[in-house]
């Protein structure tokens, strides 16, 4: 059976710390990586919806997808670069 969290399409971003490229393909790899200190901005409206919506996505009550637009939505309010798939 297929992970429900996971998205139907992976996002590649370029790391804060590194400047990297770096995939992520769930909700799971994304709320580690939006709860890192690493993450350029800790206290966005963004941010804190973005790790809402993931924990909703992990819980089941959410799609995946919602999680993949608010990763998106937080990407772009940090200023992160992010390249769709």
């Amino acid at each position: 059976m297929a992970d429900i969290r996971k998205w139907s399409r992976p996002i590649s971003f370029v790391s804060p710390q590194t400047g990297d490229y770096r995939t992520i393909e769930s909700a799971g790899d994304a709320i580690l990586v939006l709860r890192a200190p690493s993450w350029p901005v800790q206290a966005g409206k963004q941010l804190r919806e973005a790790k809402k919506v993931c924990l909703e996505v992990i819980e089941g009550k959410r799609p995946p997808a919602e999680a993949r637009r608010a990763f998106i939505a937080a990407a772009v309010e940090a200023h992160v670069f992010v390249k769709e798939k």
